[in-house]
């Protein structure tokens, strides 16, 4: 296939899919437990998950991989098997992805702070190159590094990916607003201050995920709009800002309410939506209809 990145150059909009994390739950997944060592001990149910999507109008499937570096896998005495889950991981959604759709690898932050001094460049650099590696060998066509905070981790992964595979490399990025309307990351990183380093850094697609319900979303895409009116970006919003219920999480937004803002979120700019903390596959559902026109 041509790379996602000179598809979207063409004019051409693209669906990602939605959440993975609350569908495991739904499928057993217990809490403390390792999402990705399900990519070995139940791949028949991840593999339904991809599959899900894929039915849904998703043209690009991510993969069951976002804590498998070695610094989350340590937590559960993994750390040496990163190359085999994040491979396995690639293989699942590449089953269901066929030769027709895109399979994006996932990378998510490590939980080290690099400023405080608790993980060293080369250490973050080493635990996203096995994983982006791994990903490449079970055929992942891209790689996001998603829901970063730190732009250096962003950077340094973005680095990663870039010079030890032939995949494109993508970034995606958390922002919040403040009182007054503006965009930032929990570590203080503007979308602007995103576009300027990232590209630079090599990252063929950048935007955001997580954070922002759909909505919301509108003002990061415009923002990054004023800094860089060609690189493609890619926007996976939550379904609504979190609520807090009887000791659970909910999500507020249903698909219908969702694809209500699919139409502004294109004008503003973005080239791939998906969902990401929520959504279903009536969400993906909902908003390929729109995508589609």
């Amino acid at each position: 296939m041509k790379t996602l990145s000179n598809e979207i150059k063409t004019g051409k909009l693209f669906v990602s899919d939605g959440a993975w994390g609350t569908f495991l739950q739904k499928k057993g997944l217990e809490p403390g437990e390792c999402p990705e060592l399900w990519n070995i001990e139940h791949a028949d149910k991840v593999l339904d998950i991809a599959q899900s999507y894929i039915a849904a109008g998703s043209d690009i499937i991510e993969t069951n991989s976002f804590g498998a570096n070695y610094f989350k896998l340590e937590h559960f005495g993994l750390a040496e098997r990163a190359f085999e889950l994040n491979k396995a991981a690639a293989e699942i959604s590449r089953k269901a992805a066929g030769s027709n759709h895109y399979v994006v690898g996932s990378i998510g932050p490590t939980g080290k702070i690099l400023m405080m001094g608790e993980v060293t460049e080369e250490q973050l650099y080493e635990a996203f190159k096995v994983q982006a590696m791994g990903l490449e060998a079970g055929g992942a066509d891209a790689i996001v590094a998603e829901t970063m905070s730190d732009i250096d981790e962003a950077r340094i992964a973005i680095k990663a990916i870039s010079e030890n595979t032939k995949c494109e490399a993508i970034c995606t990025m958390t922002f919040n607003s403040d009182p007054t309307g503006n965009f930032h990351t929990m570590m203080g990183v503007t979308p602007i201050q995103m576009v300027e380093v990232l590209t630079a850094a090599g990252a063929k697609i950048i935007g955001s995920n997580c954070g922002n319900g759909i909505e919301g979303m509108i003002g990061v895409v415009k923002e990054i709009r004023t800094a860089n009116n060609s690189v493609p970006v890619f926007i996976q919003a939550n379904a609504g800002l979190p609520i807090y219920r009887s000791g659970e999480t909910f999500f507020p937004d249903s698909p219908l309410q969702m694809s209500n803002f699919v139409y502004e979120l294109i004008r503003a700019g973005a080239n791939i939506i998906g969902g990401c903390c929520g959504t279903t596959p009536e969400h993906i559902r909902e908003i390929a209809k729109i995508v589609k026109k």
